[in-house]
Formats: C-alpha cells, structure tokens, sequence
C-alpha cells in the first residue's frame, strides 16, 4: 500500500481519506440504514487498520479492503437478522395523484431488499450498484461464478415477487 519514501501508516490514511465516502455509500446500499453504514465503514477501516502492512501489492488495496467492507456488511446483516421487526400498518387511502409516488416506490423496493438474504444484498448492491460483472463479484466475494449468479438470479426473482404481491407498482 505504500509507495516508496511513504509510511503503512501514511498511505492508509490517504487511502482511508479517499476511500471513505464511497466506502459508506456502498455499505449504505447494502444494509439500508445509515447507522448501521457508518458503523459497518467504521468497523471495516478498524479491521483494515492491523493489516495495513501486510498488504504488499498495492494495485490490489481496493479488493482487499472491499472484501473486509462486504464481510463487515454482511455480519451486520446477520445480527440484524436476529434483531425483531416491527411493522407498521398501512396509513389511509393515498388520493391518485400522489406527489410523494416515487418515495412510495422507494420504500416498496426498499421492504422488498430486506427479504433478501445477506449474500443475494450483497451480491445486487456489487452488481448494479457497482457495476461488477459476475466474475468481479465472485473474485470480491470468494465464491465461484455459478453461486453468484445464483444469488442474483433468486436475489431478482424474490424481488420481483415481493414488488407484485405486497408493494405498489413500481413506475419504471
């Protein structure tokens, strides 16, 4: 991670500095709540931070921390797991000509995220979130190409069932 004439300790401060608004925004996406973001980041660069000089090829510190980030993720989701729900009942009648249609959209497909398992979140977040191809996710991920595409295949599906039996429809 460092570059010659530069600490660990430097060059992970200037990574962390760089690396912290993205890294928030993409444990935002997975665990839909920003507490439990600034928390996953948090404990993601705190896990990195023992580490830092062990990492020798630098041109591989994003993978390396991504995959401390997604694990940091994904054990929030699984103790947020055991966590109970409460949910709330439906308010009145919402008139046909709704302002607010598109928040309601948001908190359809946002209900129907969480009934995702941990690795389908993570595996929809890297893939349209991020952009990563199957094979990138796999690599970010440690599991082969067929189960991420499986976690992405059941991942979708769900959602789409979820979106047509208890959310509104969603305008594209």
């Amino acid at each position: 991670m460092a570059t010659e004439g530069e600490s660990a300790d430097d060059a992970f401060a200037a990574f962390a500095a760089a690396r912290l608004d993205e890294s928030y925004r993409l444990a935002r996406r997975i665990l839909r709540d920003d507490h439990d973001a600034q928390d996953a980041t948090h404990d993601a660069f705190v896990a990195a931070w023992p580490n830092r000089r062990a990492l020798r090829d630098p041109d591989r510190v994003d993978a390396w921390f991504g995959r401390i980030l997604v694990n940091a993720c994904r054990e929030r989701l699984r103790r947020g797991a055991r966590r109970p729900t409460v949910v709330l009942p439906d308010g009145p009648h919402v008139p046909a000509v709704d302002p607010y249609r598109h928040s309601d959209d948001r908190d359809a497909i946002g209900h129907a995220f969480r009934t995702l398992n941990p690795d389908q979140r993570i595996a929809v977040v890297l893939r349209f979130y991020r952009d990563l191809s199957v094979d990138e996710i796999a690599r970010l991920v440690r599991s082969p190409s067929g189960t991420v595409k499986s976690r992405l295949h059941h991942a979708m599906r769900q959602l789409r069932d979820a979106l047509q039996t208890d959310g509104p429809e969603v305008t594209r």
